[in-house]
């Protein structure tokens, strides 16, 4: 009995082979995934979240009750004044609404109540830049709302926008920026970037490195003004929201390439090390990109040409550019040309990174010269 030679071809075990778009999300979701079962990252998230909730409320409350303790004071006229609970609020008794409006600009008085507006209880509420909510609802029924002084007037709330979007660029940034470097070394150390270039290149491994910890910073900033914005509504600062808007669109939007700008140079300057305790000194120049617009956005906060100049330097621009949108003094294109600046920086940053990252991330030992890793082929 003669056998017939088999035709069937033996199975092909090989792992299908990816795209550089597929690898570089392979590595990405492998970063958000870590990050996301980090008990430490959530923690820390968590309470910064609510520390940004626990401000905007407690500032709220704080200017619809005049602060501390205090009663607020109203300022009101014969026909108002029967109106104005005496025993919630301190009247004080003007002859006419222009007195009022200047004991409100002069900030005699939280508020004041006068004659007229457009709604059925013909009472205006006359205020600096935010109505105290307690007072518009202890009137018999809604009135109307003038503000004399709008915020981007006010040069306190004017520094607080500056500290607001200074903080929040630099927490972020530093706290991502620096978990990259980590990352970065600690696969130098366990020598896990080897398996990995075995199957992708060096920079689909960074592109992957700085897309997932990209996603994770965006969705941390966009859950902060989600909750600052919560915050307002529920004290009843809707009017500051929709003077914020605009300013705050922009800062999420420049922030998010911005830090893919400070990715890049995170990891390719980390990549230089192989050691944890080296990665603050090597990723030094970074903190100084950060800290710079940070310190500059709170002193120049009221210097339009600093700001002007903030906005089309890359590293400071997701805080300038907003900044100047917020105090009205950015044309309408200034944001869109603050932004292609900004990608044509990403460009010119990412060529250098990646060339760095590829030339040094796996050479193990002492740290590689900058020098030496531009000038070494990847």
């Amino acid at each position: 009995m003669t056998t017939q030679p088999s035709t069937m071809q033996p199975a092909d075990t090989r792992a299908p082979q990816l795209s550089a778009p597929q690898a570089a999300w392979l590595v990405a979701e492998r970063e958000i995934t870590t990050k996301l079962r980090s008990k430490a990252f959530l923690i820390s998230t968590g309470i910064l979240l609510l520390f940004v909730l626990g401000g905007v409320l407690f500032g709220g409350i704080m200017s619809n009750t005049g602060g501390f303790g205090g009663t607020t004071k109203v300022a009101v006229v014969s026909e108002t004044a029967s109106q104005v609970n005496s025993e919630a609020f301190e009247q004080v008794v003007v002859a006419d609404r222009a007195a009022a409006e200047a004991a409100v600009l002069a900030g005699d008085v939280d508020a004041a109540v006068v004659p007229g507006g457009a709604t059925a209880v013909n009472l205006t509420v006359l205020a600096a830049d935010s109505a105290p909510m307690g007072l518009v609802n202890a009137l018999s029924a809604v009135p109307s709302v003038e503000l004399l002084a709008p915020t981007a007037d006010n040069p306190m709330l004017a520094y607080l926008m500056a500290v607001a979007f200074g903080v929040v660029f630099m927490f972020s940034a530093i706290t991502f920026g620096t978990s990259i470097a980590q990352s970065v070394v600690e696969e130098k150390q366990t020598r896990i970037v080897v398996i990995l270039l075995a199957t992708v290149s060096a920079r689909t491994i960074l592109a992957g490195i700085i897309i997932g910890n990209s996603i994770l910073a965006l969705g941390q900033v966009v859950a902060i003004v989600a909750l600052a914005s919560v915050g307002m509504l529920a004290t009843g600062q809707d009017l500051l929201i929709g003077e914020l808007g605009t300013s705050l669109i922009w800062f999420v939007i420049l922030f998010a390439f911005g830090f893919v700008l400070l990715a890049a140079l995170y990891s390719a300057l980390a990549a230089l090390v192989s050691r944890q305790e080296d990665v603050p000194s090597a990723t030094s120049p970074v903190m100084w990109l950060i800290m710079i617009p940070y310190v500059a956005v709170i002193f120049f906060n009221d210097n339009p040409q600093i700001l002007g100049i903030m906005s089309y330097v890359p590293f400071s621009a997701p805080v300038g550019m907003p900044m100047r949108i917020y105090l009205g003094i950015a044309e309408w294109w200034e944001p869109l040309l603050s932004l292609a600046v900004l990608l044509a920086s990403i460009a010119v940053v990412w060529w250098f990174g990646a060339r760095i990252y590829a030339a040094s991330i796996l050479r193990t030992g002492g740290r590689v010269k900058l020098r030496e890793a531009l000038t070494t082929e990847g």
